[in-house]
């Protein structure tokens, strides 16, 4: 397992630990009561594809990563295990976990990006109707969890019949360090389960599914203390079995309160694998068909909605070992500050993974449109960022258009905000105001908050973000580049229809 560990010089005061468990690794922080993040460590764990669209993790894997950046940390001596009073999680959504009556998984759990399920998506679209989206808010999506638990009852009987409960995978992970099995409302309403007005299980869906109303886990707030650690995880991690284990949120919950997204008027631009576009929602009434994810959010109460490209750092990922493997992307982006905005005419669409939002296609692919010998390889990369940033602005129109929210300022987090000259496309194809913060630590300190929140550090979330989170600098748009991108998202926004058909006839020739 690769691992990294960061250690400050610290002083003697209470601290949380933020534990981010993403797809890909999981990482831990050590804040203090001043916001001040003074120690980190991360373990890395593989992803499983047993067949083409399967994608799996082993969940072992997840508690093994998290103790031993756990034990990293208290090794390092830089804080006293009595000095840590919680801890708290955040975690990919939509995973599924399947555990019997000893709380032992059935299976390798399922993850987001498993696309194994459209048979079993168009079959709650059958069964529920209308109350997709009158009641839980959203579409019947291949990640969501409820289609997963669908097809592991078609699938495998036999592995089924032996599950009493199913977690998340922060819940899970919760749930071997404390011995409680609950799931925070977050996570839960990304399973397809959760009805939003309630803010409860929806025995209707089970009912009309035929699943086990009791396969649901009880429900807790984020900020709920779920247990303390175990004797057990004590004994390997080095922490008191006196730490306070509070509930967490969901990754892009977690996310928001991480980059101080908890007031009207704000949105939140993730550049990671994928891309998110996230708006807070002070309730829970406003009515997007669909047309984005609609949870609830760490904050009491309170909702966020979001938008996802399902290729966003993906595409420039690909776009980078495909054409310039041996390049850094600092070397391989240095020049795109020089070429004008709209790239001379080239249009890039990052449909390379098929799309979500606003199109949910899983037959589309990417394209460059307009090339001409003029076109040189730093208008492919820059045109490659502005269609990344096209994308996500799709689900800031419908933000706009739908949901009638005016977006004043967005925070920009991920690879998006690591490049200036990306930085200020995002202000000009946005036409808001661009926030970077001084140190982004995303999920991972959103879950240190809900600690802190849970140790009852602050009064309010408002109060502990003004303490946790530091803005760093502002992009605003320049009115020319506006109007020029106005005109090519113009264009691009036609681009999924033309291109449509011509996708699905290329289908059997992948």
């Amino acid at each position: 397992m690769i691992k990294k560990f960061k250690a400050y010089v610290s002083s003697h005061m209470k601290y949380v630990l933020g534990v981010d468990l993403g797809t890909s690794a999981v990482k831990v922080i050590l804040v203090n009561q001043k916001g001040e993040i003074k120690g980190e460590a991360t373990r890395e764990y593989p992803l499983s594809h047993p067949a083409p669209g399967f994608s799996e993790q082993n969940a072992e894997d997840w508690v093994t990563g998290t103790l031993q950046s756990i034990k990293e940390i208290m090794d390092s001596g830089i804080v006293d295990a009595t000095d840590i009073e919680g801890l708290s999680f955040s975690g990919q959504m939509h995973g599924l976990v399947l555990i019997d009556e000893k709380g032992t998984p059935l299976r390798p759990a399922i993850l987001w990006n498993d696309v194994r399920t459209t048979a079993q998506c168009r079959q709650i679209e059958a069964a529920l109707g209308d109350e997709l989206y009158d009641s839980l808010k959203n579409k019947a999506l291949e990640g969501f969890t409820l289609p997963k638990i669908l097809w592991v009852k078609e699938n495998e009987p036999e592995v089924f019949a032996k599950a009493v409960k199913f977690l998340l995978p922060k819940d899970y992970l919760s749930y071997r360090l404390t011995g409680a099995i609950a799931m925070e409302v977050s996570d839960a309403s990304g399973t397809l389960l959760f009805d939003m007005a309630s803010a409860s299980w929806s025995q209707s869906v089970c009912e009309k599914l035929d699943i086990n109303f009791d396969l649901c886990p009880p429900l807790v707030q984020s900020i709920d203390q779920v247990g303390t650690i175990l004797p057990e995880i004590a004994a390997t991690t080095g922490l008191s079995t006196e730490t306070k284990v509070f509930a967490g949120g969901a990754d892009n919950a977690a996310g928001a309160l991480g980059a101080g997204n908890i007031a009207d008027g704000i949105g939140v631009c993730s550049i990671g694998t994928s891309g998110v576009f996230s708006a807070f929602e002070a309730t829970g009434d406003q009515d997007y068909k669909g047309a984005l994810q609609y949870h609830s959010h760490s904050v009491p109460g309170a909702y966020y909605v979001m938008g996802v490209t399902l290729a966003a750092g993906n595409a420039m990922n690909w776009f980078k070992s495909t054409f310039a493997a041996d390049q850094s992307f600092a070397d391989m982006l240095a020049n795109v500050g020089i070429i004008k905005p709209g790239s001379n005419g080239l249009i890039f669409t990052p449909y390379i993974a098929g799309e979500r939002t606003p199109h949910v296609d899983p037959l589309i692919r990417g394209s460059f449109i307009g090339m001409s010998a003029t076109h040189t390889f730093d208008h492919f990369a820059r045109s490659v960022m502005e269609g990344i940033t096209f994308s996500l602005r799709d689900s800031l129109e419908i933000l706009r258009t739908v949901g009638k929210k005016e977006i004043n300022k967005i925070i920009s987090i991920g690879g998006g905000a690591k490049n200036e000259d990306w930085l200020q496309m995002q202000a000009d194809i946005f036409n808001t105001t661009i926030v970077k913060l001084t140190s982004e630590q995303g999920p991972a300190l959103g879950s240190a908050i809900i600690a802190a929140m849970g140790c009852e550090w602050f009064d309010s979330f408002e109060a502990c973000t003004d303490a946790f989170i530091g803005y760093e600098k502002e992009f605003t748009p320049i009115p020319e580049n506006v109007a020029v991108y106005e005109e090519a998202y113009h264009v691009y926004t036609q681009v999924y229809d033309q291109t449509k058909e011509l996708n699905e006839q290329l289908h059997p020739l992948r």
